[in-house]
């Protein structure tokens, strides 16, 4: 039997190779959203500690940066290893302090580890182009070299994953990594901080600070932080982007998302209802990746909305570690009045509430922060409920007389994180395919997560910065390309010129 992580102890930093308290004196409790309960105390970093954690990864980063790129590949096999050994006990505490259930955190971390199996691969994808005999008697070839120090700040609702998204590239690529995780769920990024001293990773190479908006704030101003990775709000990342731009360093901050998912009337009803349940009430709906959105295109919604409703009304609702269950509480206790709220937005407005889940109670988690599948119809574009992301176990379903008006509402949204469309024409899909103006698209596929060699991000509201995360944007992404120019001139060469160099 699979033990529930139930630890006390305070959750503190991860500083030069070792927990540390730092210097701040507050801290905030961790909930055990199941209980509806704090579990343990979180150290919230100040300045200081963010400092000391830049000054770490400073002195460890010319050693780091110096390492052949196949001694770095084999810490990172080394970490995939111990991953893999310690999957249910990292996954216990994604559960324990998130809430989704155990199969769905094991599913996260291993999404995460890809990405690590990605980046073992670094030699090859740090290889430069080269032409000899660009011009006379000169060669010309590229390289890339790391950053320095990069951050991440991750947020809550993939605590393995999203910080594997980030920190296996660049230290891969020889930078040193400092991650501030969400203060809701930080257990897991400390254990793998020290899986990776286990590895061998030297110590500094990877620190860890927990915190709030203090050690943000203390990351986008550091003028030894030369990039930062950011998955959040939009308006968190709209802010994190023009703050660290402004400060010089290079970005890439995901936000939000309102993911869309269109069922013709051709589509397998069966596959598209299942489609749609799994994708917009897994993780209770706390995913950017959830369809929170239905499109039902013709006589699509008449056959689909009673299959919804029921199975809605059906799911198996509990705390995350009870095997039947497919669905676990909401994070925190604010982030269900939130979703509440949205409930009673939408029947302002004119929706359709065709099931609330509100009022739901679990036996034995009484004060847990349950809430039940929530489905709405007849939601309009220009409804809150459709424009804004509501991040919880709430499918709005939307009406459309054909593919083009499918297309377009989807393509008008300002989000443009991912979309996806089931049917049997294979025209549809391709029109669909080529015209939404959607990062991530899926055909068939519910929740079109690319693998870990392609890169991760959306359009519009949902991405700030040039460069998707991991794949070989990732590698771009913390690295600098340097051009190089070489001759040997023999000892019959000419004197000084004074036009332009060309190629002759």
């Amino acid at each position: 039997m699979i033990q529930a992580f139930t630890d006390t102890a305070e959750v503190v930093h991860f500083i030069h190779g070792q927990r540390t308290a730092g210097v701040g004196t507050h801290t905030q409790a961790v909930y055990d959203p199941a209980l509806g309960k704090a579990a343990r105390q979180l150290r919230l970093a100040e300045a200081a500690d963010v400092d000391a954690a830049v000054q770490s990864a400073r002195k460890a980063f010319p050693g780091w940066a110096n390492t052949p790129s196949p001694k770095r590949a084999r810490v990172l096999f080394r970490f995939l290893e111990l991953l893999n050994a310690h999957q249910d006990e990292l996954a216990a505490m994604i559960t324990a302090e998130h809430g989704k259930v155990f199969s769905d955190a094991k599913g996260e971390l291993f999404r995460g580890i890809e990405v690590v199996e990605f980046a073992c691969g670094i030699p090859q994808l740090l290889k430069g182009d080269y032409t000899e005999e660009i011009a006379t008697g000169m060669d010309n070839w590229t390289v890339r070299q790391p950053l320095g120090v990069v951050a991440g700040i991750t947020p809550f609702n993939f605590p393995a994953m999203v910080p594997c998204w980030m920190f296996p590239i660049a230290l891969a690529t020889g930078n040193c990594f400092i991650l501030k995780p969400s203060p809701r769920d930080p257990s897991v990024t400390l254990r793998m901080a020290e899986l990776l001293k286990e590895a061998g990773l030297p110590d500094g190479v990877f620190n860890v600070v927990q915190g709030d908006k203090t050690a943000v704030d203390a990351l986008v101003v550091h003028p030894d932080v030369s990039a930062i990775s950011f998955v959040g709000s939009t308006p968190i990342a709209r802010a994190i982007y023009e703050g660290a731009a402004k400060h010089g360093k290079r970005v890439q901050a995901l936000g939000g998302a309102k993911n869309h998912m269109v069922v013709m009337p051709d589509a397998d009803m069966e596959q598209a209802a299942n489609a749609l349940i799994g994708s917009a009430y897994g993780s209770a709906g706390e995913r950017c990746m959830a369809v929170s959105v239905g499109v039902l295109v013709g006589d699509a919604a008449e056959k689909l909305m009673p299959v919804l409703a029921q199975h809605a009304k059906s799911l198996k609702i509990s705390h995350g570690m009870d095997a039947s269950a497919e669905m676990g509480p909401i994070v925190t206790r604010e982030a269900l009045e939130r979703i509440q709220n949205y409930l009673d937005i939408g029947v302002q407005e004119g929706a359709q509430l065709v099931v609330d889940g509100r009022g739901l109670k679990v036996r034995g988690y009484e004060e847990g922060f349950f809430l039940g599948g929530c489905l709405f119809d007849h939601v309009e574009p220009g409804m809150r409920i459709y424009e804004e992301e509501i991040f919880g176990p709430v499918l709005s379903c939307v009406r459309a007389k054909d593919i083009e008006t499918a297309i377009r509402i989807i393509s008008e949204h300002p989000f443009g994180n991912a979309a996806a469309c089931f049917t049997r024409d294979g025209h549809a899909a391709r029109e669909f395919a080529r015209r939404t103006q959607i990062g991530m698209i899926g055909i068939n596929v519910p929740i079109p997560v690319p693998m870990a060699f392609h890169g991760f991000g959306g359009w519009k509201q949902s991405l700030f910065g040039d460069m998707h995360v991991y794949g070989e944007e990732g590698v771009r992404f913390y690295t600098h390309q340097k051009s190089i120019m070489q001759r040997w001139p023999d000892s019959t060469a000419k004197g000084a010129e004074f036009m332009f160099p060309t190629n002759s």
